[in-house]
Order: C-alpha cells, then sequence, then structure tokens
C-alpha cells in the first residue's frame, strides 16, 4: 500500500533561511511516527506545510498515492489531516460543546453536537463533559476538546505538536491509550515531542530533522534516548552534574499567603506557607490553571500582598513591586518567555535593559550606558549558546528554545541570590533543556535559592532537593524528593493528596 502521507524535497525559505531544505517525509498507514529535531530544525514550519498553513516554495505532497496541493487548513481537514497545537485554541467562557461547534458547520443543533462529543470522548477514552465551561477544566482535559474536535472531521492521519508537555504521568498514559486505540483502527499519528523516553515508548519510526534537512531515520525502540538526542543534536547532550552545597540561611519565606482571585476564571491563593534556603532548589508540581500563574505573580511583585507574608532575605516585600525586590537580590523568568518576559518587537538589549535598569549599571547619571548593555548581551549570547541572526535581533525573531536561554541566562548572570522560575524548559528541546538545568543547579550550588514552578515531573526530578504541589490554589508540604514517586505526585497534581510516596 502506499503511505498515507508521502512529502518529497519540500524547501521553505524565508530570506537567506531555509527553513526546511528538501525534507523528505513519509507516514505509512496506521503508524505512530515521530518528527524529531532541536528548536529551529524546521519541524514547526514542516508540520504547518502539512496543514496547509504556509506553501512550499519546492517539493510536492502525495496523500494516499494520489499527489495533493493543501492550500489551506480546511483543504487538510477535509482530506483526512487533522493537527492538534500545542497552543490550544479554546474560549474559555464558552462550553466544551460549543468550542468545537465552532470547527463545525454553522446550524448543527447543539444537542447533536453534545451526543457526538459524549460518544468520541467515551470511545477514546478521552472523558469530557459537554456542558461544562473550559475555564473549569485542567489542561489535560482541554486537551481531549482539541483531540476530539480533530476526530470529529474523521482524519487518517493526526499530527500531535508536543502532547504530553503539560500532562501529568497519568494523563499521557491515558493519551497513549488513545493513540493505541487510533492505530488499531488504522488511523496514523505524526507526533512531535522533546520526550524521547516517550517516543521509544509509542512510536514505529522516527524522522530526525537538524538545521532544516533529515539526518537520519530509525526506529526508536532500537535507540536509546541519549543516541537519538546525539542524531537531533549532532554531538552528544551533556549529563546533568550535580553540585555539591550545603543549604544556609532562608532566602525567600512566604507564611499564611491568602489572595482572593482577580477574576472569575482565576484561582485565590490559600494559606499558602513555603521557605526556600540558601543552596537548595525547591520545586513546584501541579496541572496548569491551579494557581501556578497567581503564585509567580505575588512573589515576584507583579501582585502584591500583605507585606509580612513574603520575605526575601528576612526582609518583608510583600507590598514592595519588582525593582524593589531585584535590588535585594531576586530574579524572576517567568513562564510566558515572547510577550512576559520578552518583548517580542523589541532588540535584546532594549529587553536586557527593560530586565536590569536597577541592578545591572546600565543606567549611570540619568544616561544609559549602551557600550555596558551590549556587552551583558554578548556575554549571555557566549555563555548560554544563543544563536540568533544578526548582532541584535528582536526577540520575536529567536525561536523558542534561544530565547528561553536568552531569558533565563540574563537573569543568571546577575548572579541573584534568589531565583524564581516558572517552566524552565518548556517546549525547548534536549540540548537547550540541558544547558538551563545546568545553569540552575550550578546556580544552587553557588549558594543561590532556586524555586522552580513546572509541570514537568522528569525536570523537576532532576532539578529539586523538594517538591510540593499546588492544586487549586493550596500547596502541599514539601517533601524531599528522594522520598516521592513520579506516580504519587502526579496523583496530588490531579488533586489526590495525602498519597503515600
Amino acid at each position: 500500500m502506499a503511505p498515507v502521507l508521502d512529502a518529497r524535497g519540500i524547501t521553505k525559505r524565508y530570506g537567506a533561511l531555509v527553513a526546511n531544505d528538501h525534507v523528505d517525509l513519509s507516514v505509512e498507514a496506521a503508524e505512530i511516527h515521530a518528527l524529531l529535531g532541536e528548536n529551529g530544525a524546521g519541524k514547526s514550519t514542516l508540520v504547518k506545510i502539512l496543514y496547509g498553513l504556509i506553501q512550499p516554495a519546492e517539493g510536492t505532497i502525495n496523500w494516499q498515492g494520489e499527489q495533493v496541493r493543501l492550500g489551506s487548513p480546511a483543504e487538510a481537514r477535509a482530506r483526512g489531516i487533522g493537527m492538534v497545537f500545542q497552543h490550544f485554541s479554546l474560549f474559555e467562557a464558552l462550553t466544551v460543546a460549543e468550542n468545537v461547534a465552532l470547527s463545525l458547520p454553522a446550524g448543527t443543533p447543539m444537542a447533536k453536537i453534545e451526543a457526538e462529543v459524549a460518544r468520541l470522548s467515551t470511545a477514546y477514552g478521552l472523558p469530557l463533559e459537554p456542558k461544562r465551561e473550559v475555564w473549569r477544566l485542567s489542561v489535560g482535559e482541554r486537551q481531549r476538546i482539541e483531540i476530539v474536535r480533530a476526530l470529529l472531521q474523521n482524519p487518517k492521519l493526526l499530527i500531535l505538536d508536543e502532547p504530553t508537555s503539560v500532562l501529568t504521568p497519568q494523563e499521557a498514559d491515558q493519551l497513549f491509550a488513545t493513540l493505541a486505540t487510533l492505530k488499531a483502527e488504522g488511523r496514523s499519528v505524526l507526533y512531535i515531542s522533546h520526550k524521547l523516553d516517550e517516543v521509544r515508548r509509542i512510536c514505529d519510526r522516527a524522522t530526525i530533522l537538524r538545521g532544516g534537512k533529515v539526518v537520519a531515520s530509525c526506529n526508536p525502540r532500537d535507540e536509546t534516548a541519549a543516541s537519538m538526542a546525539r542524531l537531533m543534536v549532532g554531538a552528544d547532550v551533556a549529563t546533568l552534574r550535580a553540585s555539591a552545597h550545603q543549604l544556609g540561611a532562608p532566602r525567600l519565606t512566604v507564611e499564611g499567603l491568602s489572595l482572593p482571585s482577580l477574576d472569575d476564571h482565576g484561582v485565590a491563593l490559600s494559606s499558602v506557607a513555603l521557605t526556600v534556603r540558601a543552596g537548595e532548589i525547591l520545586g513546584i508540581a501541579g496541572i496548569a490553571g491551579n494557581g501556578q500563574d497567581e503564585l509567580f505573580a505575588v512573589l515576584s511583585g507583579e501582585r502584591l500582598a500583605p507585606p509580612q507574608s513574603i520575605r526575601i532575605a528576612d526582609r518583608p516585600v510583600g507590598s514592595a513591586g519588582i525593582t524593589a525586590r531585584r535590588r535585594l537580590g531576586a530574579a524572576f523568568v517567568p513562564e510566558e518567555r515572547l510577550g512576559h518576559a520578552a518583548a517580542p518587537r523589541l532588540p535584546l538589549t532594549d529587553n536586557a535593559l527593560l530586565a536590569g535598569h536597577a541592578t545591572n549599571g546600565f543606567v549611570s547619571g540619568g544616561l544609559i550606558q549602551r557600550g555596558r548593555i551590549a556587552e551583558w548581551v554578548a556575554k549571555v549570547v557566549k555563555v548560554f549558546d544563543v544563536r540568533m541572526s544578526g548582532a541584535d535581533p528582536e526577540a520575536r525573531a529567536l525561536s523558542g528554545g534561544n530565547l528561553q536561554k536568552f531569558v533565563v541566562g540574563r537573569e543568571i548572570l546577575r548572579e541573584p541570590t534568589l531565583l524564581v522560575v516558572a517552566q524552565p524548559t518548556w517546549g525547548v528541546d534536549a540540548a537547550a533543556a540541558a544547558t538551563i538545568r545546568q545553569a540552575l543547579i550550578d546556580l544552587a550550588g553557588r549558594g543561590a535559592a532556586v524555586l522552580v514552578i513546572s509541570q514537568d515531573l522528569d525536570e523537576l526530578f532532576e532539578l529539586a532537593d523538594r517538591i510540593a504541589v499546588i492544586s487549586e490554589g493550596r500547596l502541599s508540604e514539601p517533601q524531599p524528593a528522594s522520598s516521592l514517586t513520579r506516580e504519587a505526585v502526579g496523583l496530588m497534581m490531579g488533586g489526590i493528596h495525602g498519597v503515600a510516596s
């Protein structure tokens, strides 16, 4: 039988940049096929072409043995190609069924949509309540909406982009069971992920991109995670080195922190208490939407609290703003790198100025020291291997992984005594993730207190000395990471507390 999808010589250029360079990709029927590569390797460009979002400059696409032109996502869906993006496109104020209705022909009766959502969610092990508002749902449940919405189109090929990046271990297992059902029905899946152990677990074949070109094809079960990472990067990915360190005085103390939600869709914080000592990495796990954003905002000073509820270096800072906290040695890396951590249309030097104007000596006598800023950016770029085009590009011109390395490096090279970082390696490749995680370990080794808020349990178990779980705005008592299992933490993330480790 002909492959369900056979793309040949796919080439896409953006000015002088060749994002895809004569890429060949073949996906068989009833196959789960991994598409792997570093950030900036060309994966996103390729799947956008396959889904009809952009057009290639060269190359052909054969669909079930017939050469086709996919001029739009609607044409791709009509052919039988569905896609679930890493960042969901859902309206939080609408119900599950109402969000699904937006992708269906106008006039489809809501009762029929609700019944079909219920049928598909049961058939594929994707539990959903059609009449429940999206803002009430976990990230895993929101992902189910996107998958059910794609399945309503009866796809023969489903493209999944980083589908487990924000799931608990239990939710990931549930997703893998769903993919096995799709495969048994004869459907195919094109699976993009940086989690190579799960690629080895569920994928039949893998195509690996590097620098816009196909560099290898393999059976993941015949490889190790390290060997696939080597193919992606072109060199061995360094393993994390522990830094011997002793715990010192508390750098961050939170006591009795309770704050109401600012809107109907937010989460109220309730009696949050934690301590992070010098030389320690404290990890906070949790499913998105359980108070992580609210906790980061109040720790960073974006939202104020009673003065004594938060102390940095034993000084009350609850009512102090971001700049005052930075002057006490604190540094902050928010989850959203483009738009929150960096202004998209400003060059890297201006982004460095915005973050470091009060602490890095970038302003003297009321004058901006442009030369000093340029030297600082060059240092961050060199130490953290930030790859970019041009001497001082806009933040939006960097790939996600390279912008993340810049943002994290910008804060770490200040040598803060306290670093609060949210989702430090979300959506970045193995090499970039290793660079960032090692930098966090080394910073703690030099005596800083590090608080990591992450939905990636593998990351937290690699980094953290102690782990706590945030659920519905409440924080569990931190426990030594060595006394916990991923399954126990995953259950706590799902709202089941008091689980034996």
